[in-house]
This record gives structure tokens, C-alpha cells and sequence, in this order.
């Protein structure tokens, strides 16, 4: 009995194991092409994002001058009516648009005068960027759609990269105090006593007039 109850048992084994396979072989190739496509590219994903989200909601930010009264006013009542906010944090993001005299020009700041007066109401960041701005202001990107948190954070890397080198350069090279610059941008607010006044924007267009 025992010599044919092994050979059956044998049988029964490799029987399952065919019907059950614990691991399947792959060619490289096609393990490779896999991982690929499962594996996240924030740089495609920003340059989609900037051109076919991005630059077509730019109609949709608030108006400068309107935020800025707002802010002034009551600075409380144009967070809860303007802007948007990521997680759980204290920082909030405005997605923001208007004109404004320049007033200096440094290395990372051009300062600007939007209503009218002599005093910097908004500064244009144009040195190297650091924030989630960009990623965060439009309300556009949702972060229940990356439980990567390195995912979502490399989103913001790309597409300050995006503002570094295709916005900023004409800033850098014609910019002068006394032109007027109108622009379109993010301003993330981290400290409302340094942030706010001047209200800090990363801008996404900019055209020299």
C-alpha cells in the first residue's frame, strides 16, 4: 500500500502545482516593459499636466487686485473664500492673475505695485523653487489619486523644474523696473505675517508690457 500511495501522492502535487503554478516565467523583456508602465514618470506627467490642464484653466484664477482688497479686508474671509488647501497642514494656496508696475528687480524677486500705489503688493519668485505652489494652487491634482507620497512630492519637483527653465529665463533677461508685468500664478502661504504682505506668487505665464 505504501508503494502506491506515494506515486499517488506524487501525482496529486504535481497536479496542483501545474493547475496552481507558485511562480510563472517571463520573458525579460516583457518584465521590464512591466515595470515601466507601472512605474511613475513625473516629468511626462507634469508636462500633460501643463499643457492640457494647466495653461488652459488659466482664465479661472482671481484676480489680483481682488485678492488683494480681500486679504486687506479680512484676511480669514479670502482664505476661506479664494483659496485651497492640501491635507490636513495650516498652508493654503491662492491661484492668482494681474498686472503690476515693477518696482526692483533682484536675483530672486521681481517686486510689484498692483493697485496703483508705491508700496510692493506682490512678489514674482524667480529664483530657484522649492514649494508645491505650482502643483497645489489650481485644485487641479488631487492627492487621494497618489498614495505614493514621493510620487506627489516629485510632481512639484517637475513642474518647478517647468517654471525654472521655460518662465523665468525672459524674466531674468528683460525685466526692468518701471515695465509692467502681467502674470498668472501660484502662491502657497506657509507664515501669513511674511507671506501675505507682499503676497509671494511663483508665476506659470508672465508677458512683459
Amino acid at each position: 500500500m505504501r508503494r502506491l500511495t506515494w506515486p499517488i501522492i506524487i501525482l496529486l502535487l504535481a497536479g496542483l502545482g501545474w493547475r496552481f503554478p507558485l511562480f510563472h516565467m517571463v520573458p525579460l523583456a516583457t518584465a521590464l516593459q512591466e515595470k515601466a508602465a507601472a512605474t511613475f514618470n513625473p516629468t511626462q506627467f507634469a508636462e500633460a499636466f501643463w499643457q492640457n490642464q494647466l495653461l488652459p484653466a488659466l482664465g479661472h484664477a482671481v484676480k489680483a487686485d481682488v485678492l488683494l482688497s480681500a486679504i486687506q479686508t479680512d484676511a480669514a474671509a479670502a482664505r476661506k473664500k479664494y483659496s485651497r488647501t492640501i491635507g490636513l497642514g495650516d498652508s493654503y494656496d491662492y491661484f492668482v492673475a494681474g498686472q503690476g508696475r515693477v518696482l526692483a528687480v533682484s536675483e530672486d524677486e521681481i517686486s510689484l505695485a498692483v493697485t496703483g500705489g508705491a508700496n510692493t503688493e506682490i512678489s514674482l519668485q524667480i529664483g530657484l523653487l522649492f514649494g508645491n505652489a505650482v502643483r497645489d494652487a489650481t485644485g487641479l491634482i488631487n492627492v487621494n489619486n497618489y498614495p505614493n507620497s514621493q510620487d506627489f512630492n516629485a510632481i512639484s519637483e517637475a513642474l518647478n523644474h517647468l517654471v525654472e527653465t521655460q518662465v523665468l529665463p525672459p524674466l531674468h533677461q528683460k525685466v526692468k523696473v518701471g515695465m509692467t508685468v502681467r502674470f498668472t500664478g501660484c502662491a502657497e502661504v506657509d507664515d501669513e505675517s511674511s507671506d501675505l504682505q507682499p503676497l509671494k506668487v511663483v508665476p506659470v505665464q508672465a508677458e512683459i508690457q
